[in-house]
């Protein structure tokens, strides 16, 4: 046995265990904290044709990598003399700033002044998410006066407000989750010592955990959204398998000594905290398929903290309880009912006598639940992921109604790039552009398009250079001509942007950009634009994700095989997960996407089915596990199904509700957060679990182990008779 020689070695080194602990916990505690510092961005990068045209509009037509907008305000009664007086100021002091590429103020270009409105740029060479400091800089040299403000936006201002949010929306769940689940704790054991040990083992494996991703940092590009991924994960799961070692570790006690104790609680235990945490394990290693950093990084982060947190449960914990010994007792609160039927015990009685009604009945309400899924709507998290009083969103919002004119505000931009083999002035080349342009311009989705063409008022490349020319003479004509090449013209390139008849995040427009992208235009042609970003994101995602599903399906299915000797059971367990997590869906879009419970109606983060599906879908395996094995223990003893699935539900049931409760509880608290995505992930999660922890392991459970009987267990062959005889 293993394990049970594990929990012997707990127990005989257990200050050596102990100290190893300790060591690993102060070491990687110190990068722990250095963390936040490395993280940038909102994770959605992704080297594909976006990328590439990104890179052309900055090296060759001049465009920024990243460049933040300082919206001004005045009041009415301001004079305009004090007004402009004040924005020469301010851009007089903006010039000291070293580290920006470029600074243009109002007075340097038409069209940057309107009404009480003006707005200036700062362009910087680094990217978006890697600007923080600079940001933080730029802002000692802002100041607002009587009647004027200044506010800054802009994607690197953004992310950083993304980013200081996502901390605090951290701080504030944990504020709100780890009372209360003290609080579930102590109802749970009854005693203050037994309570806190739990949340001692999952700030360990957090800080652990944080420690290693900190050197991850030196070769991959880790989102912020990692500060919320890690504690959620790790809290919940370091929780689940505390409570399990524990609770076996109590029951055993009562009648064995302290180290046949933790040997029997390792041996059972600890096997279902392996089995359980490789289930979320490899739930979460299907979204390394998915080749954008964000999947990347969590499951990265998540594969971490399950190894981590399932090496502390089987490792740290045993010592530790072995140096607790009988003390886990003190500091009794809640002392435990002696020779009293649980309710648990009535409960499964009760589905189990009526398995049909009880099992059909958890199916309509699931079903029901999950309907409003159909027209889930996904979005890529953006400016309406922050709250709605934060100063760079307010700013986006003005200047994007102020000065981005009325006839485009409302269509998507697309940006196309023509390469030739030669020069693109060259007739042959501005006539094939022409063309390409005129292809375009006959789908019934493009508004408009801006080019060298509708510039000069010329409408193919034979007309242009007998244009150019005969304009040649002329001064005023051949600066048209000229300012428009170095507008729209660099050596072989030509920039074209496309005006589509729809709003953001359309799937009309990702599917345009998509089909556009694939023709033959006579020329290499790339296309750009934030609808481009998307429709490669989201392409990536529908593209990948079934084989990190074919993964986790196949891979649990195999795991719970193994463990349990049956075909049905994980089958069962597999379709049961899916249901409740499509009803869970229901639910999310029922509640944001649809404006319902208090809430304005705003789509559905991208991030969140794919990671609520990859999380949740381990997470509810393990409390299944934590049940099937106790089952299958009794049934071992008994070779009754029926007895066996009573005495599993109530043995269990308390430990798994708490379980729950507390995951409920520490993801439920970011509902309270202010960033959008991180809302619904919470949200989302706590739903699922509480479903699976409800109808699932409730009812659905015992009402199918009860109506498939023996053959529950049944394994190639391997029938009640011959798991008895093993056992």
């Amino acid at each position: 046995m293993g394990l049970g020689r594990l929990g012997r070695l707990a127990d005989q080194y257990k200050f050596s265990v102990l100290a190893v602990w300790v060591a690993i916990i102060v070491f990687f505690a110190l990068f722990a904290f250095k963390l936040p510092s490395v993280l940038s961005g909102n994770g959605f990068d992704y080297e594909g044709t976006y990328n590439e045209t990104r890179d052309i509009l900055e090296k060759d037509f001049g465009q920024p990598e990243s460049t933040v907008i300082l919206l001004f305000e005045k009041e009415k009664g301001v004079p305009e003399q004090e007004w402009h007086a004040y924005i020469q100021d301010t851009f007089k002091r903006l010039k000291k700033v070293k580290s920006a590429s470029s600074v243009t103020s109002p007075f340097e270009m038409e069209g940057m002044f309107k009404g009480n409105y003006a707005y200036g740029v700062i362009s910087y060479d680094k990217d978006a998410g890697s600007l923080a400091d600079e940001i933080r800089e730029l802002k000692t040299f802002l100041k607002s006066d009587k009647g004027i403000r200044v506010k800054m936006t802009g994607e690197p201002v953004i992310v950083k407000d993304l980013n200081e949010a996502s901390q605090k929306d951290l701080a504030r769940a944990e504020m709100i989750g780890l009372p209360i689940a003290l609080v579930v704790l102590i109802l749970a054991f009854g005693g203050l010592v037994a309570a806190s040990i739990p949340l001692i083992i999952g700030i360990v494996s957090i800080l652990t955990t944080m420690g290693i991703m900190y050197f991850f940092s030196y070769t991959a590009n880790l989102s912020i959204f990692v500060l919320n991924i890690v504690p959620m994960i790790g809290l919940a799961l370091s929780i689940d398998f505390a409570l399990l070692i524990i609770n076996r570790y109590k029951e055993e006690l009562q009648t064995k000594s302290v180290r046949e104790s933790i040997e029997i609680t390792v041996a059972t235990a600890g096997r279902a905290i392996i089995f359980s945490a490789l289930c979320v394990f490899i739930g979460l290693s299907g979204l390394l398929f998915i080749q954008i950093d964000i999947f990347q990084n969590v499951a990265l982060g998540g594969m971490v903290v399950v190894f981590v947190s399932a090496l502390c449960a089987v490792t740290f914990l045993p010592a530790f309880l072995s140096l607790l010994g009988e003390r886990i007792h003190k500091f009794t609160l809640i002392k435990p009912g002696k020779n009293k039927k649980s309710w648990w015990h009535s409960f499964a009685k009760t589905v189990m006598k009526h398995p049909v009604i009880m099992m059909l009945a958890a199916f309509a309400i699931l079903i029901a639940c999950l309907i409003p899924a159909m027209d889930m709507r996904l979005t890529i998290p953006g400016t309406d992921s922050l709250p709605k009083n934060v100063e760079s969103r307010v700013a986006y919002e003005t200047f994007r109604k102020e000065f981005q004119p009325e006839d485009k505000r409302d269509y998507q931009k697309i940006t196309v790039v023509f390469e030739a083999n030669g020069r693109m002035v060259d007739e042959e080349n501005l006539d094939a552009a022409s063309k390409a342009i005129a292809n375009l311009e006959d789908s019934k989705l493009v508004n408009s398009i801006e080019s060298i063409f509708t510039a000069t008022g010329i409408s193919n490349g034979v007309e242009y250079t007998q244009a150019k020319i005969l304009s040649s003479g002329e001064a005023a004509a051949a600066q048209k001509f000229a300012m428009a090449e170095e507008h729209f013209i660099k050596e072989n390139k030509m920039l074209v942007n496309v005006f589509l008849k729809t709003g953001e995040h359309s799937n009309k427009a990702r599917a345009w950009v998509r089909e556009w992208s694939e023709k033959d235009y006579g020329l290499k042609t790339y296309f750009g634009g934030h609808i481009k970003f998307e429709q490669e994101i989201f392409d990536e995602i529908y593209e990948k994700a079934p084989y990190g599903l074919a993964l986790i399906f196949l891979s649990t299915f195999i795991i719970l095989m193994m463990a349990f000797r049956s075909i049905l059971i994980p089958l069962k367990a597999i379709l049961m997960n899916v249901l409740s997590l499509g009803a869970t869906f229901g639910i999310v879009v029922y509640t944001f996407q649809q404006g319902h419970l208090g809430t304005e109606p705003v789509d559905i983060a991208l991030i969140l089915p794919v990671f609520v599906f990859s999380l949740v879908f381990g997470l509810s395996m393990d409390y299944e596990v934590f049940l099937i094995s106790r089952i299958q223990e009794f049934y071992l003893e008994t070779g009754d199904n029926s007895k066996s699935t009573i005495l599993g539900l109530t043995t269990t049931s308390k430990i798994i509700t708490s379980a729950a409760a507390i995951m409920i509880v520490v993801t439920g608290a970011f509902a309270f957060t202010g960033v959008m995505p991180v809302k619904q992930l919470g949200v989302g999660i706590a739903i699922a679990i509480f479903i699976d922890a409800t109808l699932v392991r409730m009812v659905l459970v015992p009402s199918l182990m009860k109506l498939l009987g023996d053959w529950n267990w049944w394994f190639f062959g391997h029938g009640k008779k011959k798991v008895q005889r093993e056992s």
